[in-house]
């Protein structure tokens, strides 16, 4: 898999992760000048959100001392 079907995969998994739990970021994705030149490095794009999703995802990760899923 090269590393623009990685970074595709990658946002692809966060999207269903954060539907699981609730949460849309409508502006998720990659970002298209990191994604560009000869190595791309590409970095995935959150956006903005409302001050209820930000809420959601705090809710959503795990505490202190909590073990997340993964």
């Amino acid at each position: 898999m090269d590393h623009l079907q990685d970074a595709e995969a990658a946002v692809a998994e966060l999207r269903d992760a954060l539907a699981r739990a609730g949460v849309t970021l409508p502006s998720l994705g990659l970002d298209p000048v990191t994604c560009a030149g000869r190595s791309p490095r590409a970095l995935v794009e959150l956006g903005r959100c409302t001050v209820e999703t930000a809420r959601r995802m705090a809710a959503a990760l795990p505490g202190p001392g909590e073990e997340a899923d993964r």
